[in-house]
């Protein structure tokens, strides 16, 4: 009975981090018509991103929680397939944001207070997911579970990073120093999507390999 209670907390958990992850890509994405930051771009391709990850993996959940007798081989199979798409897409945008973020000279940031209000709500809500994610695992053990605590503990650091970036746009527009750590920010959210998807891409095809 206790493990059923948590199955139905852990699908409504990740159910609802795919609702609360949706409107942020559309709302960085609209900001980036009124504001050029690197670090909002880099932002907007980051948050996409996980979204997708976090999508697959309540798709995931499902498929290996769905009631009845399920092909343990094709479960295996579906998740392999999913983490590796998810990873190499996370590591071609973060490689691709990385460049941009170095290679762009545009001093003009415009306005980032939608990129930087989603930025700070992120820190809360992501917070709170990891909180409750790890209660979760704890409690029953889980391999996508685990996953998305691992997932929203570095969510919560990347928009703490993302969130002292734009402020210092928003209040020193136009200066050495906000560009500077516009830069910095976009650099640190690219190099996390690359080693997230490094990591994603290595323990699939491991896996893969062990099967």
């Amino acid at each position: 009975m206790e493990k059923k209670n948590n199955n139905a907390s852990e699908k409504r958990t990740l159910l609802l981090s795919v609702l609360m992850s949706s409107p942020g890509p559309i709302v960085v994405g609209l900001g980036l018509i009124v504001g050029k930051s690197s670090t909002q771009l880099s932002d907007f391709v980051r948050r996409s991103a996980e979204l997708v990850g976090i999508i697959a993996a309540y798709i995931t959940y499902l498929i290996a929680n769905s009631g009845g007798r399920t092909d343990e081989e094709k479960k295996s199979r579906v998740e392999k397939i999913s983490n590796i798409i998810v990873g190499l897409m996370m590591l071609t945008g973060g490689s691709i944001m990385l460049a941009l973020s170095f290679i762009s000279e545009n001093s003009e940031t415009g306005n980032v207070i939608p990129g930087l209000s989603i930025a700070i709500l992120g820190v809360i809500a992501n917070t709170l997911f990891w909180i409750k994610y790890s209660r979760l695992n704890r409690a029953t053990p889980n391999a996508i579970i685990a996953v998305q605590a691992r997932l929203y503990r570095a969510k919560s650091l990347v928009d703490i990073c993302v969130s002292s970036a734009l402020l210092s746009v928003a209040l020193f527009p136009g200066t050495r120093l906000s560009s500077l750590l516009d830069t910095a920010g976009s650099a640190i959210v690219a190099s996390y999507l690359v080693w997230c998807g490094i990591k994603t891409v290595f323990e699939a095809v491991k896996r893969k390999g062990e099967t």
